[in-house]
């Protein structure tokens, strides 16, 4: 424990998960640090200084056009016939070669704003692409079609308002099914424009009590999420799977990290925080297969409960934030939950933007964010190894599991991993059963060469027993009119005859 307790673990100030601007709400990597308001702030100003940027350059392209075609007016009735033709053509290939420059300059400029990113990959092949996502106009499938019902039913309990939310709502998700070609961001926009939209008529209706309007705008995201999954989860035009692949071979090549390397404070080998472990793991995997994005924070929420839990049970007393987020990583590389980072930037895009900027949704939120970047960047100084040491076990070379390597991780006298434990238990029985099933195959192939010696032995005796004794076979006794040929001849046998009285 003494020199456990030297060694570095993780640190993150909480300060750190704050909004750079200073509002006080929780902020995202995603958005650069900032909370999701501040974020919409500073991308509506960037967006209308680019549109302000794009009808500056268009205004001075045709301002050039127009001194360009002037120019070349003035300049045809001043000189010669032939050398006119000749500079009027030079005049004009020099326009044209700046005209359409400016405007490869303007589209660009544009395709650059309204794209993705310029990380984006480019779209495959249309036979190397991902199959399109269904329609959202085709037949719902059976959770939809339960969603659905389950809104027009709490509607019902809005009366009048109850209408025009679901109006809205359906008008909303058939626009949305033109915007399939969007961006992102750009489908992000969409979203959380009609979020502020709504949450704005709602709170004019219901004199500011925003209790009822999270109550509403919770339906209101469940409904439009799960109709709208297909086409906004991991869309074409991100390069979300790509992301997902390289944290899933991150994480894969991290295979070797103890948890004695995070500075983790729990003890598996009690039953309690084991369970709360593995409860931890198996919240993080369900998260992809929630669908609204409300859902997938509680089973961040879940997960992150059932960790405290395991602090709280191994220390004896309250979890600290400290312990919080190596055990957060721990678990992240335990359980390499699937599609991580589409479901993280699904959840940035899509979810109400009120329980990502407060709340202990927001809170654990941002730490898996934090997590997963701390992953991305984990070096040998993280894990307080040399970096040769750490570039062996990254390449395989080496592992500090072993137990053969006096200098490798754990040491001796270090609580081994119960995980680890069952495994070399399993290999044990296994072994074991192993020499049993050898000896059952060995004992066959004796009874079996027993049963053939016996066999050949008793037609070895069969065999002599005849030889000694011979079988006379005499001959049957012939009937008593064998030897009558001529039995056409005699009589026919007598038959009994009834006579009436």
């Amino acid at each position: 424990m003494s020199q456990r307790s030297e060694r570095r673990g993780i640190h993150v100030d909480q300060s750190e998960l704050l909004c750079k601007k200073g509002c006080g709400y929780y902020g995202n990597a995603a958005w650069q640090g900032l909370c999701s308001k501040c974020w919409r702030d500073e991308y509506q100003k960037a967006r209308q200084r680019q549109i302000q940027d794009d009808w500056a350059l268009a205004e001075k392209l045709q301002r050039e056009e127009e001194a360009a075609y002037v120019s070349s007016h003035s300049s045809s009735q001043t000189q010669p016939p032939q050398s006119h033709s000749q500079h009027s053509l030079a005049t004009f290939s020099k326009f044209e070669e700046k005209k359409t420059n400016e405007k490869t300059r303007k589209v660009t400029t544009v395709k650059k704003f309204f794209s993705p990113s310029s990380r984006t990959a480019p779209k495959k092949e249309s036979h190397e692409a991902k199959t399109p996502s269904p329609s959202i106009t085709r037949q719902s499938s059976i959770e939809t079609d339960r969603v659905s019902r389950d809104f027009v039913e709490f509607l019902k309990t809005l009366h009048k308002p109850g209408r025009e939310i679901h109006k809205h709502s359906r008008a909303f998700i058939d626009s949305m099914g033109n915007k399939k070609d969007l961006s992102a961001e750009e489908l992000s926009e969409c979203v959380q424009d009609f979020y502020q939209g709504m949450s704005d008529r709602l709170l004019n209706h219901f004199k500011g009590s925003s209790e009822k309007v999270d109550r509403v705008m919770d339906q209101v995201e469940k409904y439009i999420m799960t109709r709208l999954y297909k086409s906004v989860f991991c869309p074409e035009t991100s390069d979300d799977e790509k992301k997902d692949l390289a944290t899933q071979h991150r994480i894969r090549a991290l295979h070797w990290v103890t948890i004695q390397m995070l500075c983790v404070p729990v003890e598996e080998e009690i039953p309690e925080v084991s369970d709360s472990v593995v409860k931890a793991i198996t919240d993080i995997i369900e998260m992809d297969s929630k669908r609204v994005p409300r859902d997938k924070l509680a089973c961040i929420t879940s997960c992150s409960k059932h960790i405290f839990n395991a602090i709280r049970v191994t220390k004896n007393e309250p979890a600290s934030a400290d312990d919080f987020l190596p055990t957060l990583i721990y678990i992240v590389l335990k359980a390499n939950p699937p599609r991580l980072q589409s479901n993280i930037q699904y959840i940035t895009r899509f979810c109400n933007p009120s329980r990502l900027m407060t709340g202990e949704d927001g809170y654990y939120f941002t730490n898996l964010c934090c997590a997963v970047a701390f992953i991305e960047k984990l070096d040998a100084q993280s894990l307080n190894l040399s970096p040769e040491d750490f570039e062996r076990y990254m390449s395989g070379q080496a592992s500090p599991r072993r137990q053969d390597d006096p200098a490798g991780w754990p040491q001796s006298g270090s609580r081994v991993n119960p995980v680890l434990t069952q495994i070399q238990h399993n290999l044990s029985v296994l072994s074991s059963l192993e020499k049993r099933q050898q000896q059952v195959i060995e004992g066959a192939q004796s009874l079996e060469a027993e049963l053939t010696e016996w066999q050949e032995s008793v037609a070895r005796e069969v065999q002599e027993i005849l030889e000694r004794y011979p079988l006379d076979i005499k001959p049957r006794a012939s009937a008593i009119d064998a030897e009558n040929v001529e039995n056409d001849r005699l009589p026919p046998p007598l038959q009994p005859q009834v006579f009436a009285g």
